[in-house]
């Protein structure tokens, strides 16, 4: 199954910036071969269920690996089952209605 995410991981007890850790969800993303686009406040994702849970799993482990003793995440899902939508579509359709 298809799903759109929009991914927001917050290490905790690392100081004020968590740019760095915030890249290497970015990098985590793009070795999956997931379609991603950063935001001010988190990533939207659009991929296979599966895997992009899987890159989600594997951010949380390199962010934990990277000294980052506690995380918390936000995630929110998209499915649909009667048509493909990209994130470009979504995107494309609410511009659409700025004419």
């Amino acid at each position: 199954m298809k799903v759109i995410a929009d991914l927001c991981v917050i290490p905790m007890g690392v100081g004020v910036s968590v740019s760095r850790y915030v890249a290497e969800c970015e990098k985590v993303l793009a070795e999956a071969g997931l379609t991603h686009h950063l935001h001010a406040y988190g990533t939207n994702i659009e991929g296979d269920w599966d895997t992009v849970m899987a890159a989600v799993k594997t951010c949380h482990e390199r962010v934990h690996a990277m000294g980052a003793d506690r995380i918390t995440t936000s995630l929110k899902l998209g499915t649909r089952i009667d048509r493909d939508q990209s994130l470009q579509d979504k995107i494309d359709s609410v511009r659409s209605k700025l004419d």
